[in-house]
């Protein structure tokens, strides 16, 4: 089978599709805009870089022509296209069938909302596609605002291989995980996200600040890079808490799970709806950490409530605070939800099968006999 994906290069999530397909046997090339290029994953996967001759939304139209000669020159069974702006537009312009659009968060959240000319082309983009996939039932509620067409949810799991429980292992500054924790251990409570208001990185802040006075043995993990850094660093600062707070800044993907590990409590409070799936809870219940999320977009989805962790109002740091001190005054609770949590995400979001799942859709497509 030989399948083009065209979606942004250097996205974590883009190359992790490419080598699973890769990994099976098939044939996959990424195409994707010269600002979204990585040279780092195009040594792993065959990437064509689109010209962008235009400004702005014209770009899209000069885009069509190389993308044709690439369908053209490949001519692949399966032509995918992630994102219902920018690169789902560009692949409905290109005409080709059996034509896949994988909905992200923003690009339906908010984009069809933003005018009437953005509206019209998520509309238009939608009714090109032959397939259209999501990674939540929320998200698919959102993307039936538009179109009529069945959505198949098609979740986005962990590597349970990778992401998975550590105890003993340690980080490369020698700290121990929080698998392998010691009674002088000190309570940490931590998320992996850009630094950025969308992913509630001040209401975490805020909310550790007002568990810490009655929690002193506590610290705040905070890994990941982004451009509010800096401002969130001083509000850590203001609030007296930079002393037990660590940014660790970007940290390579393969070292996320010892970072995750060396948590107890795991917090996703973010405050947009374009928060579709919530990956980054998905990881750490893989790895037995009780999680905290908002009640926005996916992430309820993903966290059994009262089982695996806690679903509060968004934008709320006391009722955040109030979720972190249950689970700090009940250990045995965090215990229970980390065990709840792995055995929820090797039922519902393992990897290998979810992606499994997305071949077998292929390969019901291609039996129709659905062909440009």
């Amino acid at each position: 089978m030989k399948v083009l994906l065209l979606a942004p290069g250097k996205s974590i999530h883009t190359h992790k599709w490419a080598l699973f397909y890769k990994n099976k046997g098939m044939d996959v090339k990424v195409v994707t805009f010269p600002d979204h290029y990585s040279a780092e994953n195009a040594k792993e996967i065959d990437t064509i870089q689109l010209p962008k001759l235009l400004p702005g939304k014209l770009s899209y139209f000069s885009s069509v022509f190389a993308l044709k000669k690439a369908l053209n020159d490949f001519k692949p069974d399966i032509f995918h296209a992630h994102y219902v702006s920018s690169y789902g537009f560009v692949g409905a312009l290109a005409n080709y069938h059996p034509f896949y659009l994988s909905v992200w968060g923003r690009d339906i959240f908010q984009f069809p909302r933003q005018g009437m000319l953005n509206r019209k082309m998520a509309e238009f983009t939608l009714r090109k596609a032959d397939v259209i996939c999501s990674t939540s039932h929320v998200m698919a509620k959102e993307t039936n605002l538009y179109t009529d067409k069945n959505i198949f949810v098609t979740p986005f799991g962990v590597e349970l291989n990778k992401f998975k429980p550590l105890a003993g292992e340690t980080l490369a500054q020698g700290q121990t995980s929080s698998a392998g924790e010691t009674p002088s251990a000190p309570l940490t409570i931590g998320t992996v996200k850009a630094l950025s208001d969308k992913y509630g990185i001040a209401d975490l802040i805020k909310a550790f600040s007002k568990i810490h006075s009655s929690t002193p043995k506590s610290r705040l993990l905070i890994v990941g890079d982004g451009p509010q850094r800096a401002e969130y660093e001083r509000l850590t600062e203001s609030l007296g808490i930079s002393a037990v707070t660590t940014f660790t800044g970007r940290v390579p993907n393969d070292e996320v799970p010892a970072y995750i590990n060396q948590m107890d409590i795991f917090a996703v409070p973010s405050t947009e709806d374009s928060e579709s799936f919530g990956v980054a809870a998905v990881e750490s219940m893989a790895c037995g950490v009780p999680v905290v999320v908002s009640n926005v977009g996916g992430l309820p989805e993903v966290v059994i409530e009262g089982k695996t962790g806690y679903v509060v109002p968004k934008e709320n740091p006391d009722e955040l605070a109030k979720a972190f001190l249950k689970l700090i005054e009940n250990p045995d609770i965090r215990k229970e939800m980390g065990a709840n949590g792995i055995r929820h995400v090797k039922e519902q979001y393992d990897w290998i099968e979810n992606a499994t799942g997305m071949v077998e859709l292929y390969e019901k497509t291609l039996k129709k006999g659905m062909k440009s």
